[in-house]
């Protein structure tokens, strides 16, 4: 199969600040960008060659949309797959419909895994009171209840203490699928970002250490060999789930690890992600331009870093009660990437700052450094 080499067209199914990044690494190696969406102004949009605003629904769009692209991907999950589906009769979509798919529901997620013989928390299927109850005593408590779909930075998730709790979600019941999982008391969170090529070649960042603040991606660290001999168990685990489904491109798996250095398979993104950012300036090739070599068929970037680095998140938080002080933040050796999202809400991730250092943790103290410098 030919590759598909600059000066061609690259659809991206989504217009958050993923499919931006997305945009700017293939503009800047000779691509043009068609940005498929409903949403309009959204951050990819401003990058696009060809911008298409239209409903996920709309066949006459998605098939002009599929004559601009010569291969198409996609920036997050809840997209329907009948859309990729019609796309893919026309061009390659990469990942497949059958990747988003799996991942973008929590319980084919957990079943895929599961079949695949990977360690992951114990969960149910539960629809109702009854069959919480059912599962709280088969699974035990503490447990987190979770949305089977749509659900992100902690939205549609309760933690539940004990069996009475399960009364106070009567409210919930809506003829919607949850997942009952079991409340894994980690050590940390890790996450590995890898990818994979037309020809099965398999890449990957090491593990990435994040830490979360109201369920939100807060801050990540890597590089320096961080957590060495667990990267080697992920890097397994995670070049298993890419092989069942020959996938192509880039994908993210989650990982609880526990004390003693073993890791449970938490959620797997069909795509970039946030706690790969840092590999725009820590790496030789960041998950951005790897998602376009994989998905174009091209060779494989270097993977390696060329410092340790840290990632903090910039939420619309930041922006009350005055705007930030950008001249204050940029007194600090970090990269500063806004997204270009017109409001600023509490939880919204506006944009990110990176710091390079020669260790994870001094790059952790320089990136939380420079953010508490916006609010002096």
């Amino acid at each position: 199969m030919s590759p598909i080499n600059p000066g061609s067209t690259i659809g991206i199914v989504g217009s958050g600040q993923l499919g931006r990044m997305l945009a700017a690494a293939a503009q800047r190696m000779g691509y043009r960008v068609a940005v498929y969406s409903p949403e309009s102004e959204a951050p990819a949009s401003a990058l696009a060659d060809y911008n298409y605003v239209a409903p996920y629904e709309s066949r006459e769009d998605l098939q002009d949309f599929a004559q601009k692209s010569d291969v198409v991907t996609f920036e997050f999950e809840n997209i329907p797959r009948t859309a990729l589906d019609l796309l893919s009769a026309a061009v390659p979509v990469r990942p497949s419909p059958e990747a988003l798919y799996t991942f973008q529901h929590r319980l084919r997620e957990k079943l895929f895994l599961k079949s695949l013989g990977l360690a992951l928390p114990r969960f149910a299927e539960v629809a109702n009171r009854d069959q919480l109850l059912a599962a709280l005593k088969e699974i035990g408590a503490p447990a987190v209840l979770k949305t089977a779909g749509f659900g992100y930075d902690g939205k549609g998730q309760y933690k539940i203490k004990s069996l009475q709790d399960a009364d106070s979600l009567k409210e919930i019941w809506n003829g919607q699928t949850y997942v009952l999982e079991e409340f894994v008391d980690f050590e940390r969170e890790v996450s590995m970002v890898a990818a994979r090529g037309l020809k099965g070649e398999f890449a990957h960042y090491g593990l990435i250490e994040n830490h979360h603040t109201s369920h939100i991606l807060d801050y990540s660290l890597a590089g320096a060999h961080l957590h060495e001999q667990a990267a080697k168990q992920a890097a397994k685990m995670t070049r298993a789930i890419f092989e069942a489904l020959n996938v192509c491109g880039v994908m993210c798996v989650e990982f609880f690890m526990r004390k003693d250095g073993t890791l449970l398979v938490n959620e797997v993104a069909p795509r970039t992600h946030n706690s790969g950012h840092l590999t725009i300036e820590a790496c030789v090739t960041s998950q951005f331009e790897q998602q376009l070599r994989a998905v174009c068929g091209l060779p494989m970037g270097s993977t390696s870093y060329v410092s340790s680095a840290a990632m903090a998140n910039l939420l619309g938080d930041l922006w009350e009660p005055q705007p930030p002080r950008w001249d204050r933040l940029l007194e600090h050796n970090v990269a500063l990437h806004l997204y270009g999202k017109s409001a600023a809400r509490k939880g919204r991730k506006m944009g990110h700052i990176t710091a390079l250092a020669g260790d994870p943790h001094s790059a952790r103290e320089a990136v939380i450094s420079a953010r508490s410098a916006l609010h002096p």
